[in-house]
Order: structure tokens, then sequence, then C-alpha cells
């Protein structure tokens, strides 16, 4: 197997398999869809003994916007998953994943601490949306064309 291939075949793997863990991160949360209020409850509970930073985010940002990000986190999760299952606009899905999975580790109070570079949703999930984000482009195995 040719060098690029086995590059493809390691990105294609990393990408199918960031894509079934957030189809079913997203399916979890199926219930916010009809009860945001669970969402908040979370948030609420986050926001107890948290860093200034995330604590502000959370109270200016998050928890004003419960309603709409309930439904955001969830279908976006779950199309995320799906994009990335089935290869399409792989680097495109990957930086917006990229985003979302910040904007919770901020709001969790765990991006700063060193306990998020051994947390198995933390530093490998964000490098592997990374590597998709970098190198996605045209993978075997996708929706999107190849040239």
């Amino acid at each position: 197997m040719s060098r690029l291939a086995s590059a493809e075949t390691g990105l294609v793997s990393a990408r199918i398999a960031l894509g079934v863990f957030f189809f079913f991160e997203g399916w979890d949360k199926l219930p916010w869809v009809s009860n945001p209020d669970e969402l908040t409850s979370i948030l609420n509970h986050w926001s107890e003994g948290t860093s200034s930073l995330s604590k502000w985010y959370i109270e200016h940002i998050a928890r004003p916007g419960a309603l709409i990000f309930a439904r955001l986190v969830f279908f976006g999760e779950v199309l995320a998953g799906l994009a990335l299952i089935g290869g399409f606009w792989t680097r495109t899905t990957a930086t917006i994943t990229l985003l979302m999975v910040l904007n919770i580790h901020l709001a969790h109070d765990t991006l700063l601490h060193s306990s998020f570079l051994s947390r198995g949703d933390g530093l490998p999930v964000l490098g592997g949306f990374m590597a998709l984000a970098i190198g996605g482009k045209r993978l075997p195995l996708s929706l999107t064309k190849r040239k």
C-alpha cells in the first residue's frame, strides 16, 4: 500500500469513527428538541463553581440561547455525524464540528484544565477533527466527488 493510500485509509477511518461518535452523541440529545429545559438544567449545573470565563459564557450566551441551542446541538451533532460517515463536505463539517466541540468544552470549563488532555471527548476528538479539516479533501468512500 502506498504512503498516500495509507494516510487516506487512516483519515477515512477517523472520519467514520468520529461520525459514528457524533451521531450518537447527538442522538442522546433528542429529548432536548421537545424539552430545551434539559439543556438549561445542565448549564445551571456547569455554572456552579466554574471559572469566571465559563460562568460569563453560560450566563450571557448559552443560557439565554438555550431554547435555540438545544435544537441546534441535537441537529448539528446528528447531521455532522451523518456527513462524516458519508464523507460529505468532510473538511467543512470537521471545521464546524471542531468549533462546536470547543464551544461545549468552554461552557463545561474543561478546555483550560490539564484533565482536558486525557479526556476521551477532548483532545483526541479535537485532534481528529483538525486532521480531517486539514487533510480530509477528496477521501475515498466519500459522497463528494473525487477529481
